[in-house]
């Protein structure tokens, strides 16, 4: 198995430098927006959303694009086609790129993998079953944290809003879709979860099954629904009206 980091590549300097991009308030705004969405954004899409010109907009934009934090490609929008259809607009959509700085050096990815090699060595299947009992209790932890936040005797309203920002907390960029479902734009192991898919998604749904234990909710639950670019966990809410179709 491969244990280098790409992102560790980069000198301390270029990645110290790279996040001062991310350095404004609304400039953050707008990278968290495009990393929410389901869609390639325009800068139409942007200025709407934040409720700045387009022209702050097309200029942030740009300066994340150059920074290698957006990915930029070019579209016809409305469906038109062939001449007279308009020029093509300019889309963004959130990069691949991660930056990682810690000061002092530290490196616990580098053991996670360690670990995580020699679970599989050991049998993948046997190990994660052994290991979702305690995933489940750590989120049940964790929910029952969220559900303390959310207030007393909190409705099921309230409790939604606490998932949705304990996972945003937890760096998981949640968002929900047109048809009520919370998608995870953001895995927060990535990496690991690519190297060792059913070990790390295994313990992962049994860690979200125990938030929604944690939290209380009757309408909440924690599925395993792969998505290329996204956490490998979605929850359902059972009786939320879908606008889909």
């Amino acid at each position: 198995m491969l244990f280098r980091n790409p992102a560790r590549r980069q000198d301390r300097a270029g990645q110290i430098s790279s996040i001062s991009d991310l350095d404004d308030p609304v400039r953050a705004a707008i990278f968290d927006h495009i990393g929410r969405s389901n869609a390639d954004v325009s800068r139409d899409d942007v200025a709407a959303a934040l409720g700045v010109t387009r022209r702050v907009a097309a200029s942030h934009l740009d300066r994340l694009a150059a920074a290698g934090w957006l990915d930029v490609t070019y579209r016809r929008l409305g469906g038109r086609t062939g001449p007279g259809a308009g020029r093509s607009s300019k889309l963004y959509r959130r990069s691949a790129r991660r930056v990682e700085v810690s000061i002092p050096e530290r490196n616990y990815e580098l053991m996670a993998r360690l670990l995580a090699s020699a679970v599989q060595q050991n049998g993948v299947a046997g190990t994660a079953i052994e290991l979702a009992p305690g995933a489940r209790e750590f989120g049940t932890s964790i929910g029952n944290a969220a559900r303390a936040h959310a207030g007393p005797s909190p409705g099921e309203e309230a409790l939604f809003k606490a998932l949705l920002a304990e996972l945003t907390d937890q760096g998981f960029a949640p968002a929900v879709d047109p048809g009520g479902v919370v998608r995870l734009h953001n895995c927060p192991y990535h990496d690991m979860a690519r190297e060792n898919t059913d070990l790390v998604c295994g313990m992962n749904l049994a860690l979200m099954e125990g938030v929604t234990k944690g939290l209380g909710s009757s309408q909440l639950e924690a599925t395993l629904e792969p998505q290329n670019g996204m956490c490998c966990v979605a929850f359902h809410v059972v009786g939320r009206h879908s606008t889909e179709g």
